[in-house]
């Protein structure tokens, strides 16, 4: 007992000079630092304090914003497959006779034309219809950071014609960086199917999973520097399909002409929440 009081006396005499000492040392310094707070002019010191509440505010305002959920969704697919009557009809109702070709990409901010008449706050859609031509497709990826999700629009009228074509583009879709990254969700939309010779979603399913299965082996052949920004699609030695993505495909029916939007609104409400 004896001995542990000696020890504690010895190390309370350790700890006050230990503190002492650092007084010392830190005396001079805070005096050189108050002699040159007091050499600074007073607007610069205000400049300084305004510059960092300035840059506070900004970090804050940033990480709010990043945490908000996208709400865009954006309308792809080849020209002529509906994807601007959709727009519209999503946007207003408003019924486009004949083909309607897009040059630039249609975009508006608004609640769908279905829920306008519904009580209660709803949460606007930034809908964005990209054009289908393949000079103009690098459009999309201006949007792709804010995509909540995306429309993959198919002519189930023309659809064997347009088969390769429309799959190319739904391959590139699908091994982006910035959709495989984001899990962005996509539904593959079968427009025209109010038309008795329209091919039904499960065809259509099955013909793009092949036909993106095809692109898969040959595209493989291609050096890994041309495909360095892309992601390996399936599952190598299965045949492909959409249940191995990395994010989720869906595959619904439609007619944009007369209406029949109700799988898109559906899908826009599941990613874009009121």
């Amino acid at each position: 007992m004896e001995g542990f009081k000696e020890w504690k006396k010895q190390a309370e005499q350790w700890s006050s000079q230990a503190l002492q000492q650092w007084k010392k040392q830190a005396e001079p310094l805070w005096s050189q630092a108050h002699e040159y707070i007091q050499q600074v002019p007073p607007t610069q010191i205000y400049a300084a304090l305004a510059i960092l509440l300035v840059t506070s505010v900004l970090l804050l305002l940033g990480r709010l914003f990043k945490r908000q959920k996208a709400n865009t969704i954006l309308l792809s697919g080849l020209n002529g497959s509906g994807k601007t009557v959709l727009f519209y009809q999503l946007r207003d109702g408003s019924a486009h006779q004949g083909t309607v070709t897009s040059m630039e990409p249609n975009e508006g901010t608004f609640v769908l034309n279905s829920e306008k008449s519904k009580n209660g706050k709803l949460k606007p859609v930034h809908l964005v219809d990209v054009p289908g031509h393949s000079r103009l497709r690098p459009k999309l990826d201006e949007f792709l950071p804010q995509a909540a999700g995306i429309v993959f629009v198919v002519d189930a009228l023309e659809f064997l014609p347009n088969l390769r074509a429309a799959s190319e583009y739904l391959y590139d879709l699908l091994t982006k960086a910035s959709v495989v990254k984001k899990k962005i969700p996509i539904l593959i939309l079968c427009n025209k199917t109010d038309k008795v010779t329209a091919h039904s979603k499960e065809f259509i399913r099955k013909q793009l999973e092949k036909e993106i299965d095809k692109l898969r082996a040959s595209r493989s052949a291609i050096s890994t520097a041309d495909i360095a920004n892309d992601f390996t699609l399936g599952v190598l030695g299965e045949p492909f399909s959409f249940t191995q993505c990395q994010n989720k495909v869906a595959v619904a029916e439609g007619a944009g002409i007369i209406g029949e939007v109700a799988e898109v609104e559906r899908f826009i409400r599941d990613h874009v929440k009121s």
